[in-house]
């Protein structure tokens, strides 16, 4: 993370897939938006206590306004810059973005993106989860219908295109 990089967008339950036959199992995390990257954190050093209260409230704000471009209180970029240095945790440039769409489904709302990684490209799918299942594995149980529309259109306009 560069030092003049600040976060534009903080979702938190995010459940993200690899799209694909036989793709696995999922995880949770957050998905962090800057003006340069897109970052999804499995791994993060914030307290239990400041991610239940901060996914309570999230819940209660995407219910009323579906809109994903808001940033939480109490996580900052410096919060960002120790949690990126955790290897689990994905750093995807603007530019290694293929493709990103949003589409409605039945249960909620999906965000698509097709990435380079390395050298290969994978195909992945990110969404809110409004309720989980703790045991015996976590796993969401419900999803929300949010907007990603801002999501999508703010990487889009700060891609440079190559082709």
């Amino acid at each position: 993370m560069e030092m003049d990089e600040k976060i534009q967008a903080h979702v938190l339950s995010i459940w993200r897939e690899n799209r694909g036959f036989f793709s696995g199992k999922g995880s949770e995390g957050m998905l962090i938006l800057t003006n340069k990257n897109l970052c999804f954190v499995k791994k993060t050093e914030a307290a239990m206590r400041w991610w239940g209260a901060i996914r309570t409230r999230q819940v209660v704000r995407l219910l009323q306004s579906k809109d994903v471009m808001i940033i939480e209180d109490g996580y900052n970029e410096e919060n960002l810059r120790v949690d990126l240095e955790n290897k689990k945790n994905q750093t995807i440039s603007f530019n290694n973005i293929l493709y990103i769409e949003s589409k409605e489904k039945v249960w909620g709302s999906v965000l698509y993106l097709d990435i380079i990684e390395g050298e290969k490209e994978k195909k992945l799918q990110f969404s809110v989860v409004q309720d989980w299942v703790k045991y015996p594995l976590s796993a969401p149980t419900k999803f929300l219908k949010v907007d990603w529309s801002g999501f999508v259109k703010y990487i889009k306009d700060r891609q440079i295109v190559t082709k």
